[in-house]
């Protein structure tokens, strides 16, 4: 891949601030999306798949109850993260066509793939009840969130695809509780 889409694999980087470690597991599940795009590149596989998203959603809400975080607004943020997912999918099977010799060479495992997704999830749950406290201060989160998503992406190396997704996963840190 050229140095516009090829952000670090493994979402490494520490973004700062109170909620740099949100971000980053947010961050991380985007650097996944690689991985369920070169997983379903070229197969009859669709990006969207509204069964599965429907389960994702589902288990979010009760994990959510369980954890005592607002189920509706624990929903909406993996909505958005559901979104920005396929947001980098649909940008890397544009970019893979275009150009093909920038395509997957293998083709991950989804199964292995939805495992790390599923602990993901679990993290960036108790993240989100973690940082509780400061979500509900709209300006101080509005700042925090912005120090984190800008050093999350410089730090792990984000281009343009990334950065966009990125925009859109955290679309809604500030109004989940």
């Amino acid at each position: 891949m050229n140095a516009e889409l090829s952000p670090s694999a493994t979402g490494t980087g520490k973004p700062l601030g109170r909620l740099g470690a949100l971000t980053g597991l947010v961050i991380k599940r985007l650097l996944v999306s690689d991985d369920v795009a070169a997983a379903k590149f070229g197969t009859d596989s669709p990006i969207d798949d509204p069964v599965r998203e429907q389960q994702v959603l589902d288990q979010v809400r009760d994990q959510a109850t369980e954890l005592g975080l607002d189920p509706v607004a624990a929903t909406a943020f993996f909505q958005d993260q559901i979104t920005a997912s396929k947001v980098v999918q649909k940008g890397l099977f544009a970019r893979w066509t275009a150009h093909p010799d920038e395509a997957p060479t293998t083709r991950p495992d989804l199964d292995q793939i939805r495992t790390r997704l599923n602990q993901l999830t679990t993290d960036l749950l108790n993240e989100l009840k973690a940082t509780v406290p400061v979500r509900g201060e709209p300006t101080i989160c509005t700042v925090e969130l912005a120090v984190a998503a800008g050093s999350g992406a410089v730090l792990d190396h984000l281009d343009s695809l990334h950065r966009q997704a990125l925009r859109g996963a955290v679309h809604s840190v500030c109004t989940a509780r």
